[in-house]
Protein backbone atom coordinates (compact mmCIF):
# COMPACT_ATOMS: atom_id res chain seq x y z
CA UNK A 1 0.00 0.00 0.00
CA UNK A 2 3.06 2.47 0.64
CA UNK A 3 4.16 1.67 -2.50
CA UNK A 4 0.84 2.61 -4.32
CA UNK A 5 0.65 5.79 -2.31
CA UNK A 6 4.24 6.96 -3.41
CA UNK A 7 3.93 6.26 -6.72
CA UNK A 8 0.67 8.35 -7.15
CA UNK A 9 3.12 10.80 -5.05
CA UNK A 10 0.06 11.40 -2.64
CA UNK A 11 1.88 9.67 0.26
CA UNK A 12 3.66 12.25 1.59
CA UNK A 13 0.99 13.46 3.39
CA UNK A 14 1.43 10.81 5.67
CA UNK A 15 3.96 12.06 7.43
CA UNK A 16 4.14 15.59 6.17
CA UNK A 17 1.48 17.98 8.19
CA UNK A 18 -0.71 20.72 6.07
CA UNK A 19 0.94 23.64 5.38
CA UNK A 20 -0.51 27.14 7.09
CA UNK A 21 -2.24 29.54 5.44
CA UNK A 22 -2.77 32.39 7.25
CA UNK A 23 -4.73 35.17 5.66
CA UNK A 24 -4.58 37.62 8.28
CA UNK A 25 -0.69 37.56 8.71
CA UNK A 26 1.17 40.72 8.40
CA UNK A 27 3.72 41.42 6.61
CA UNK A 28 3.37 38.54 3.50
CA UNK A 29 2.67 39.99 0.25
CA UNK A 30 -0.25 38.53 -1.92
CA UNK A 31 1.57 36.28 -4.17
CA UNK A 32 3.25 34.59 -0.92
CA UNK A 33 -0.15 34.20 0.48
CA UNK A 34 -1.55 32.65 -3.14
CA UNK A 35 1.72 30.37 -2.95
CA UNK A 36 0.77 29.19 0.36
CA UNK A 37 -2.88 28.55 -0.60
CA UNK A 38 -2.17 26.37 -3.23
CA UNK A 39 0.25 24.39 -1.26
CA UNK A 40 -2.31 23.84 1.01
CA UNK A 41 -4.76 23.26 -1.22
CA UNK A 42 -2.94 20.53 -2.98
CA UNK A 43 -2.34 18.71 0.42
CA UNK A 44 -5.93 18.33 0.98
CA UNK A 45 -6.48 17.42 -2.41
CA UNK A 46 -3.53 14.39 -1.56
CA UNK A 47 -4.76 13.33 1.58
CA UNK A 48 -8.09 12.70 0.46
CA UNK A 49 -6.65 11.02 -2.59
CA UNK A 50 -4.57 9.11 0.11
CA UNK A 51 -7.10 8.23 2.66
CA UNK A 52 -9.93 7.08 -0.58
CA UNK A 53 -6.80 4.31 -1.58
CA UNK A 54 -6.30 3.57 2.04
CA UNK A 55 -9.74 2.57 3.04
CA UNK A 56 -10.32 1.19 -0.16
CA UNK A 57 -7.42 -1.58 -0.48
CA UNK A 58 -9.48 -2.80 3.58
CA UNK A 59 -12.20 -4.84 3.95
CA UNK A 60 -15.67 -4.27 4.33
CA UNK A 61 -15.86 -4.71 7.52
CA UNK A 62 -12.95 -2.93 8.66
CA UNK A 63 -14.09 -0.15 6.18
CA UNK A 64 -17.15 0.30 8.42
CA UNK A 65 -14.81 0.93 11.52
CA UNK A 66 -12.66 3.27 9.81
CA UNK A 67 -14.22 5.15 7.49
CA UNK A 68 -14.51 7.76 10.03
CA UNK A 69 -10.69 9.10 9.73
CA UNK A 70 -10.47 12.28 7.47
CA UNK A 71 -6.61 12.37 8.19
CA UNK A 72 -4.39 9.89 6.21
CA UNK A 73 -1.92 10.50 9.19
CA UNK A 74 -3.94 9.38 11.73
CA UNK A 75 -5.37 6.54 9.46
CA UNK A 76 -2.29 5.35 8.88
CA UNK A 77 -1.24 5.13 12.74
CA UNK A 78 -4.48 3.76 13.48
CA UNK A 79 -4.08 1.00 11.03
CA UNK A 80 -0.38 0.75 12.22
CA UNK A 81 -1.11 -0.16 15.94
CA UNK A 82 -3.63 -2.43 15.20
CA UNK A 83 -1.32 -4.77 12.68
CA UNK A 84 1.85 -4.03 13.59
CA UNK A 85 0.88 -5.77 17.37
CA UNK A 86 -0.63 -8.46 14.95
CA UNK A 87 2.37 -9.09 13.12
CA UNK A 88 4.61 -9.50 16.02
CA UNK A 89 1.91 -12.04 17.34
CA UNK A 90 2.39 -13.84 13.84
CA UNK A 91 6.20 -13.65 13.80
CA UNK A 92 5.71 -15.31 17.43
CA UNK A 93 3.44 -18.01 16.10
CA UNK A 94 5.78 -19.08 12.86
CA UNK A 95 8.66 -19.33 15.24
CA UNK A 96 7.16 -21.13 17.70
CA UNK A 97 5.46 -23.13 14.56
CA UNK A 98 8.54 -24.25 13.02
CA UNK A 99 10.56 -24.75 16.09
CA UNK A 100 8.20 -27.23 17.83
CA UNK A 101 7.28 -28.96 14.46
CA UNK A 102 7.34 -32.89 14.80
CA UNK A 103 7.37 -35.41 12.20
CA UNK A 104 5.80 -38.61 12.69
CA UNK A 105 5.58 -41.90 11.09
CA UNK A 106 1.75 -42.11 10.21
CA UNK A 107 2.39 -39.77 7.83
CA UNK A 108 4.70 -39.17 4.06
CA UNK A 109 7.87 -37.73 5.28
CA UNK A 110 7.80 -35.39 2.28
CA UNK A 111 4.00 -34.06 2.80
CA UNK A 112 5.95 -33.15 6.12
CA UNK A 113 8.62 -31.72 4.60
CA UNK A 114 6.76 -29.43 2.43
CA UNK A 115 4.57 -28.08 5.36
CA UNK A 116 8.15 -27.46 6.63
CA UNK A 117 9.50 -25.14 4.05
CA UNK A 118 5.33 -23.40 4.01
CA UNK A 119 5.87 -22.14 7.48
CA UNK A 120 10.21 -21.61 6.43
CA UNK A 121 8.63 -19.27 3.37
CA UNK A 122 6.25 -17.12 5.59
CA UNK A 123 9.56 -15.62 7.80
CA UNK A 124 10.39 -13.59 4.06
CA UNK A 125 7.10 -12.42 4.31
CA UNK A 126 7.33 -11.01 8.05
CA UNK A 127 11.16 -10.38 7.86
CA UNK A 128 11.87 -12.84 9.77
CA UNK A 129 15.88 -14.15 9.10
CA UNK A 130 16.96 -17.60 9.36
CA UNK A 131 20.01 -18.76 8.01
CA UNK A 132 19.19 -21.90 5.37
CA UNK A 133 21.74 -23.76 6.80
CA UNK A 134 20.17 -23.64 10.60
CA UNK A 135 16.69 -24.59 8.96
CA UNK A 136 18.79 -27.54 7.01
CA UNK A 137 19.76 -28.69 10.36
CA UNK A 138 16.58 -28.27 12.43
CA UNK A 139 14.37 -30.42 9.79
CA UNK A 140 17.20 -33.09 9.41
CA UNK A 141 16.65 -33.22 13.54
CA UNK A 142 12.75 -33.65 12.85
CA UNK A 143 12.52 -36.68 10.95
CA UNK A 144 10.49 -39.60 12.16
CA UNK A 145 12.17 -42.47 14.79
CA UNK A 146 12.43 -44.62 11.88
CA UNK A 147 14.49 -42.99 9.87
CA UNK A 148 17.54 -42.84 12.57
CA UNK A 149 19.99 -43.96 10.64
CA UNK A 150 18.89 -42.25 7.61
CA UNK A 151 19.16 -38.93 9.72
CA UNK A 152 22.72 -39.98 11.14
CA UNK A 153 23.85 -40.28 8.16
CA UNK A 154 22.88 -36.82 6.35
CA UNK A 155 24.94 -35.40 9.63
CA UNK A 156 28.06 -36.86 9.30
CA UNK A 157 28.07 -35.42 5.61
CA UNK A 158 30.71 -32.92 4.79
CA UNK A 159 28.87 -31.33 2.32
CA UNK A 160 26.63 -28.74 3.13
CA UNK A 161 23.02 -29.33 2.05
CA UNK A 162 20.59 -26.29 1.11
CA UNK A 163 16.90 -26.98 1.45
CA UNK A 164 16.80 -28.22 -2.38
CA UNK A 165 19.48 -30.62 -1.55
CA UNK A 166 17.93 -32.23 1.65
CA UNK A 167 14.15 -32.16 -0.28
CA UNK A 168 16.02 -34.59 -3.31
CA UNK A 169 17.86 -36.88 -0.57
CA UNK A 170 14.50 -37.30 1.53
CA UNK A 171 12.49 -38.05 -1.93
CA UNK A 172 14.82 -40.77 -2.89
CA UNK A 173 15.27 -42.17 0.36
CA UNK A 174 11.55 -42.42 0.76
CA UNK A 175 10.81 -44.15 -2.77
CA UNK A 176 13.56 -46.35 -1.91
CA UNK A 177 11.20 -47.17 1.22
CA UNK A 178 8.09 -47.51 -0.54
CA UNK A 179 9.55 -49.96 -3.38
CA UNK A 180 10.82 -52.22 -0.29
CA UNK A 181 7.79 -52.38 1.47
CA UNK A 182 9.33 -50.95 4.81
CA UNK A 183 6.78 -49.92 6.91
CA UNK A 184 7.16 -48.06 10.32
CA UNK A 185 6.57 -50.27 13.47
CA UNK A 186 4.94 -48.47 16.29
CA UNK A 187 5.87 -49.80 20.03
CA UNK A 188 2.47 -50.98 20.86
CA UNK A 189 2.70 -52.82 17.71
CA UNK A 190 5.16 -54.47 18.37
CA UNK A 191 4.14 -54.97 21.67
CA UNK A 192 0.85 -56.58 20.27
CA UNK A 193 2.66 -58.67 18.16
CA UNK A 194 4.82 -60.46 20.49
CA UNK A 195 1.81 -60.72 23.18
CA UNK A 196 0.05 -62.69 20.21
CA UNK A 197 2.97 -65.07 19.93
CA UNK A 198 3.21 -65.54 23.30
CA UNK A 199 -0.60 -66.75 23.25
CA UNK A 200 -0.27 -68.91 20.58
CA UNK A 201 2.87 -70.61 21.82
CA UNK A 202 1.27 -71.38 24.65
CA UNK A 203 -2.19 -73.00 23.47
CA UNK A 204 -0.24 -75.03 20.87
CA UNK A 205 2.13 -76.10 24.17
CA UNK A 206 -1.05 -76.77 25.93
CA UNK A 207 -2.76 -78.78 23.26
CA UNK A 208 0.17 -80.93 23.35
CA UNK A 209 0.38 -81.52 26.73
CA UNK A 210 -3.38 -82.22 26.58
CA UNK A 211 -3.07 -85.05 24.18
CA UNK A 212 -0.04 -86.66 25.43
CA UNK A 213 -1.80 -87.02 28.64
CA UNK A 214 -5.00 -88.17 26.95
CA UNK A 215 -2.61 -90.56 24.49
CA UNK A 216 -1.39 -91.96 27.76
CA UNK A 217 -4.20 -92.13 29.49
CA UNK A 218 -6.27 -94.23 26.92
CA UNK A 219 -2.88 -96.47 27.10
CA UNK A 220 -3.38 -96.99 31.03
CA UNK A 221 -7.46 -97.35 29.90
CA UNK A 222 -6.46 -100.43 27.39
CA UNK A 223 -6.59 -104.05 29.08
CA UNK A 224 -4.48 -106.79 27.58
CA UNK A 225 -6.92 -108.97 25.72
CA UNK A 226 -6.69 -112.72 27.38
CA UNK A 227 -5.66 -115.53 25.28
CA UNK A 228 -7.32 -118.72 24.98
CA UNK A 229 -4.82 -121.86 25.73
CA UNK A 230 -7.49 -123.91 24.34
CA UNK A 231 -7.02 -122.63 20.86
CA UNK A 232 -4.46 -120.31 20.92
CA UNK A 233 -6.46 -117.70 19.85
CA UNK A 234 -6.39 -114.15 21.73
CA UNK A 235 -9.92 -112.29 22.77
CA UNK A 236 -11.06 -115.04 25.52
CA UNK A 237 -10.62 -117.43 28.00
CA UNK A 238 -10.75 -121.13 27.91
CA UNK A 239 -13.91 -121.63 29.28
CA UNK A 240 -15.54 -119.58 26.71
CA UNK A 241 -14.17 -121.05 23.97
CA UNK A 242 -16.51 -122.59 21.41
CA UNK A 243 -14.50 -125.92 20.80
CA UNK A 244 -14.43 -126.53 24.55
CA UNK A 245 -18.58 -126.01 24.44
CA UNK A 246 -18.14 -127.86 21.14
CA UNK A 247 -16.30 -131.10 22.94
CA UNK A 248 -19.00 -130.87 26.08
CA UNK A 249 -21.54 -131.17 23.80
CA UNK A 250 -20.80 -134.33 21.85
CA UNK A 251 -20.44 -136.00 25.32
CA UNK A 252 -23.47 -135.57 26.14
CA UNK A 253 -25.04 -136.64 23.46
CA UNK A 254 -23.02 -139.79 23.73
CA UNK A 255 -24.08 -140.59 27.30
CA UNK A 256 -27.80 -140.56 26.16
CA UNK A 257 -27.19 -142.34 23.33
CA UNK A 258 -26.30 -144.90 25.60
CA UNK A 259 -28.28 -144.72 28.25
CA UNK A 260 -31.21 -145.23 25.81
CA UNK A 261 -30.66 -148.61 24.50
CA UNK A 262 -29.24 -150.33 27.68
CA UNK A 263 -29.65 -153.90 28.66
CA UNK A 264 -31.95 -155.88 25.95
CA UNK A 265 -33.16 -159.12 27.25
Amino acid sequence: MRFLLTTLKVGYVISTPCPECNLEEEGVDNEELKKRLRKMKKWENDNYLCVGHILNGLSDSLFDIYEMYANASELWDALEAKYLADDASTKKFLVSNFNTYKMSDSRPVMEQYNELLRIYGQFTQHNLNMDEAIAVSSIIDKLPPSWKDFKHMLKHKKEELDLTQLGTHLRIEENLRVQEGVKPKDSSSVHMMEIGESSSQKKGKKRSRDKGYNSSKADKNKKAKPTCWKCGKSGHFKRDCHMEKSKNSGNRHVGQGSNDQGPQG
